[in-house]
């Protein structure tokens, strides 16, 4: 275990020393990569399986076990060692005695290192101390490791090598496994909630046509035998409306999303979405659904409604707030009604908290650039904005008798955008006609095929995407996205 302390020596000295034991245990004819290795349990299970056991009862019984996982430290020298093994959850103590093992076996030890994967058969005991722990009869090294792993006190503290060596931080930091673990948990929560509302899950191309669904620069490729560019898609939404025409009233995807656009800590390229349709149904029942599907994964998940966000806390008790953009603009912030009286009075208070680009913006995109610059921020508690100008929503049902203002909601829940939700537009004259007035403001083009889908009837429908990461940030109490994503998406380093 000569690099039990790896900060002592070069790096290239210890991969060096790693590679000369390589060479010692083919030497004593032993595979160091072998094929395969036959487990009866994980360590984990054998330590739950075990945890109620007493030292007299394994005494009585002798239980014996198969088991294989990382070498996670080593303690003692001479003729007996403990050493800690580890499946990645969970680790249990494994103890070795030369006169237990075969003179290959002990040799095979005393060539592995911090990090090999080592197979091991032993009798599950309790020592003195009461931990539980197995004597091993039978060892196999599995993989021996070429590089050493994270110093175990420090870990990997870096973060953006965290992102970039996703493998070591999961090795080094619990923490960050604990993350997307969580993880794991909300999207299992979104899904069985949504099956047990009798939704159906779906898959639509990745690969499409015409990027559509939402306003954003899309990657692009080209399939060579039909000759024909490709776009990575931006979202979901108007395939999944053509399922709703198709008589699949209620559908939901959990789907990989791409803009090519900018990265900070809300902004992957590559994201995850919720993305659901629901037939007959409007905004307002989607609020209602919304909040209740965000409070069961968050009891499920977290066990309380009430969760830290840095030095905040979330409250998620039902009901949630419902605001306008005008409305929270004004409780939220300095400015007053005279302020969004007039563009001119508009564009003064964009100057006064920083909006840019301020005669490039709509009345309805100077509007929303208020709000992302005033109330946002401060939006901690869950909370809907609803009735969202028309000229930045143009899927999306009017209010009747105000066609200037639509049936649309976003959620906002620790300062972020979270949820974006509408009653869906299902006129295809009207469709046609915001399609045409879009790609006129260079917004893309018109999707003639989903116009002609529309054509042959679409219900009253609600439609929401929820952003799965951000929801596991706010979950989990993580700042960035990258710490929510295994791997995200970052620079090239300097070679």
């Amino acid at each position: 275990m000569s690099d039990s302390k790896p900060q002592q020596q070069p790096i290239e000295q210890l991969i060096a020393n790693r590679l000369a034991k390589l060479d010692e245990l083919r030497q004593l004819g032993v595979e160091p990569y072998p094929t395969r290795y036959r487990v009866d349990e994980s360590v984990s299970a054998a330590k739950r399986r075990f945890a109620d056991s007493t030292a007299e009862e394994l005494a009585d019984t002798k239980p014996e076990v198969r088991l294989a996982g990382r070498l996670r430290a080593v303690r003692g020298h001479g003729k007996v060692s403990f050493a800690d093994l580890s499946d990645g959850a969970d680790q249990l103590q494994i103890y070795l005695r030369k006169n237990d093992l075969d003179e290959t076996s002990w040799q095979v030890f005393k060539l592995l290192d911090l990090g090999d994967f080592l197979g091991v058969e032993g009798t599950v005991f309790r020592t003195r101390t009461g931990e539980l722990s197995v004597a091993v009869e039978r060892l196999q090294v599995l993989a021996k490791a070429a590089r050493p792993m994270p110093e175990k006190y420090h870990g990997l503290a870096d973060r953006e090598a965290r992102a970039r060596q996703r493998y070591l931080d999961l090795l080094s930091n619990p923490e960050s496994r604990a993350v997307f673990e969580t993880r794991s948990r909300i999207v299992s929560g979104v899904r069985r909630f949504l099956d047990d509302a009798d939704f159906i899950e779906v898959e639509t191309p990745m690969m499409q046509p015409i990027p559509g669904g939402a306003t954003a620069r899309p990657f692009v490729t080209h399939h060579n035998t039909l000759d024909l560019d490709l776009y990575l898609r931006i979202a979901p939404e108007l395939y999944l409306k053509r399922l709703i025409v198709g008589g699949m009233e209620r559908v939901y995807e959990i789907n990989r999303n791409f803009r090519n656009e900018g990265i900070s800590t809300r902004h992957n390229p590559e994201f995850t979405m919720l993305e659901f349709y629901w037939a007959y149904a409007d905004y307002e029942l989607l609020m209602d659904f919304t909040e209740e599907m965000v409070t069961t994964i968050a009891e499920h998940v977290v066990g309380t409604l009430e969760v830290p966000w840095g030095d905040k806390t979330i409250d998620f008790t039902r009901p949630w707030k419902r605001l306008t953009m005008r409305d929270a603009i004004l409780g939220y912030s300095d400015l007053t009604e005279d302020d969004l009286s007039s563009r001119e009075r508009m564009e003064a208070a964009g100057e006064k908290v920083g909006v840019q680009r301020i005669k490039e913006r709509s009345d309805g995109k100077l509007l929303e650039e208020l709000f992302e610059m005033t109330a946002e921020p401060q939006m901690i508690n869950p909370a809907f904005i609803m009735d969202y100008p028309r000229d930045i929503s143009p899927l999306t049902k009017s209010i009747p008798g105000n066609p200037d203002v639509v049936e649309r909601f976003e959620l906002f829940i620790g300062g972020i955008e979270v949820a974006n939700a509408y009653t869906e537009l299902n006129d295809p004259v009207e469709q046609r006609r915001r399609f045409e007035e879009q790609a006129a403001a260079g917004g893309g083009v018109v999707d003639e095929d989903f116009v002609l889908a529309m054509q042959h009837g679409m219900p009253p429908t609600g439609g929401e995407g929820i952003g799965i990461d951000r929801l596991v940030m706010l979950l989990t109490n993580r700042q960035s996205i990258r710490d929510v994503i295994l791997f995200p998406q970052l620079r090239l380093r300097d070679s």
